[in-house]
């Protein structure tokens, strides 16, 4: 990346991710553990940052300890060539209030902006799971000259209601018109059962992202949303251009997993983006070491099996020790216990739970510290697992951080 002209990297990890209750209960969605080792945010730190863009603040506000924390623990940069990833908490600088939407918590952060005094801005999304060479949409983005250009993605129209939806000028580049979470959206010409959506992120040209900005500011009915008001205005002018996220290349991606993403928005997303890890052969590889997924998980042991227990089609952390359980097609973070003959199926395992003798966990997300209790059961009946627990509509189990689960 050409140093001098190298943006300054925003990422929006503000939101209070309602949809993935309870995980979020006790965290912000960027924070929520994803992947047996990392959180949601590590993905797009990983991007950027493997794309040698190394001055990044990380705009917070709801339940954002956890994550201030990881970011100031883990993603430490060299101060020496100047790079630095920095929490960002609202700090209320234009008023009492906190921010209104994606577009107010830019505008109230404008001193940042100010300090390193960029030609161009990055703003990225904090919650979703993918690679990508920020880079490539930078020299696009460059060379194009738009005033913004937004990240785009082919989804099924059945999805689509729930992004941005681009329709897009003759030339296949420009943005005609953007329609924020369409109840019956745009298909792409010559595809009618797809449409393509913005992924949520945007480069723009720092001067016209400003003054865009304060515009929207001034006007009362405004949500103050990038992609609800920014967007569409600067679709308007004529200054918007959409990188197709099919032109990246990310080294070390194979057929199977290039143009992998997902957002992972709602604990069936959250489900369904774990099972893709763990089938024979994944749909994300988390072990490409050419663009790495970079974390700090804790100093432990390797992971243990004992007693016949066994993992198949599975993740396991380290640290975790499987004594006499069976794992299977389920993604075990480290420092899980399973002792002799509980089954655990289908399920997601967060850090420090601990799961008794002949347990039963099936199709289930277990958050951090949760103690299934010998003889107990999740996911083998869901009416009675109601009466206790988050049941997605997809029939998922959640039970919340540290929750003890009795066999009775």
């Amino acid at each position: 990346m050409i140093r001098r002209e190298q943006p300054l990297g925003i990422v929006l990890a503000g939101g209070e991710g309602k949809r993935l209750m309870p995980l979020t209960a006790d965290r912000a969605k960027p924070a929520v553990p994803f992947g047996g080792a990392y959180r949601l945010i590590d993905f797009v730190l990983s991007n950027l940052v493997n794309a040698d863009l190394r001055k990044i603040a990380v705009l917070t506000q709801y339940k954002s300890h956890s994550l201030d924390r990881h970011i100031t623990t883990t993603w430490r940069m060299s101060t020496l060539l100047g790079n630095y990833i920095t929490p960002v908490p609202a700090q209320q600088r234009l008023g009492p209030r906190w921010y209104t939407g994606s577009a107010d918590a830019i505008l109230q952060n404008f001193n940042l902006i100010h300090d390193e005094n960029p030609k161009h801005v990055l703003v990225f999304g904090a919650d979703h799971v993918y690679r990508m060479d920020p880079e490539q949409m930078f020299t696009f983005h460059r060379e194009t000259g738009a005033g913004v250009t937004v990240a785009a993605i082919r989804v099924k129209k059945s999805e689509a209601s729930e992004f941005g939806v681009i329709e897009l000028a003759d030339d296949g580049i420009t943005i005609k018109a953007f329609h924020e979470k369409p109840a019956n959206p745009p298909t792409m010409p010559g595809h009618p059962e797809y449409c393509l959506v913005s992924m949520g992120n945007y480069i723009f040209k720092r001067d016209e992202m400003e003054e865009a900005l304060i515009l929207d500011s001034e006007n009362l009915e405004s949500k103050h949303d990038l992609g609800t008001n920014i967007i569409p205005m600067m679709t308007a002018m004529g200054r918007a251009r959409a990188y197709d996220f099919a032109n990246n290349q990310v080294p070390g991606e194979t057929d199977r997993d290039k143009g992998y993403w997902r957002d992972v928005g709602s604990i069936d997303a959250y489900y369904d983006a774990h099972m893709d890890l763990v089938s024979v052969h994944p749909i994300f590889n988390l072990y490409n070491r050419e663009w790495p997924l970079l974390t700090n998980p804790p100093s432990l042991p390797p992971a243990k099996f004992s007693e016949n227990g066994s993992a198949v089609d599975s993740i396991v952390g380290a640290g975790s020790i499987i004594a006499g359980a069976r794992v299977e097609r389920s993604v075990v973070s480290f420092d899980v216990q399973g002792a002799t003959n509980a089954i655990i199926q289908g399920s997601v395992i967060m850090p420090g739970v601990r799961v008794g003798s002949n347990a039963i966990i099936r199709n289930a997300i277990l958050d951090k510290g949760v103690i299934v209790e010998p003889g107990a059961q999740i996911g083998v009946d869901l009416e009675r697992d109601r009466q206790r627990f988050t049941v997605s509509e997809g029939g998922i189990v959640v039970v919340g951080k540290s929750t003890i689960v009795t066999a009775h």
